[in-house]
């Protein structure tokens, strides 16, 4: 028997991949670029989410600093996001509500974001309905490993 989401989702993750493809099935690029991150979904209701680009230079200039969300998602500044807050867990959708009560970007404190999850094993992949920044529909989907 599978182990319900609410209870595999608990841990902490370490991104592997993450991947943006539209409608038309065409992969788009990736607001800043390539990053690594940590997740935390501490089994209570409570969670973290650390992004950061992986080539963060001082004086490197981010274009995405200023740049409006993408739908269904959080504005990282610098190369930086973070945020973190409650989580509700829907086993029978297999998909977690978030609502966000920090966040480094002030306009996301209180935005409430829903996600596709599964949990394979120690390997969670979420799945994030968005758009490109050209508003073309399309899915963010990340993978992450759990941490040990």
């Amino acid at each position: 028997m599978t182990e319900p989401l609410s209870d595999a989702l608990t841990g902490t993750w370490e991104l592997i991949t993450r991947k943006t493809v539209t409608a038309g099935g065409r992969e788009a690029p990736l607001r800043m670029g390539e990053a690594i991150a940590l997740l935390i979904y501490d089994g209570r209701g409570n969670f973290s989410a650390q992004f950061m680009k992986k080539d963060r230079r001082s004086g490197d200039p981010d274009p995405e600093s200023g740049a409006p969300p993408a739908p269904n998602n959080s504005r990282a500044i610098g190369g930086y996001d973070a945020y973190f807050g409650r989580y509700v867990v829907d086993d029978k959708r297999s998909s977690v509500t978030q609502t966000l009560i920090g966040s480094l970007s002030p306009e996301n404190v209180g935005q409430v974001l829903t996600r596709r999850m599964s949990v394979e094993n120690d390997e969670l992949t979420i799945h994030v309905d968005t758009a490109t920044d050209d508003g073309e529909p399309a899915v963010l989907t990340l993978r992450w490993r759990r941490l040990r």
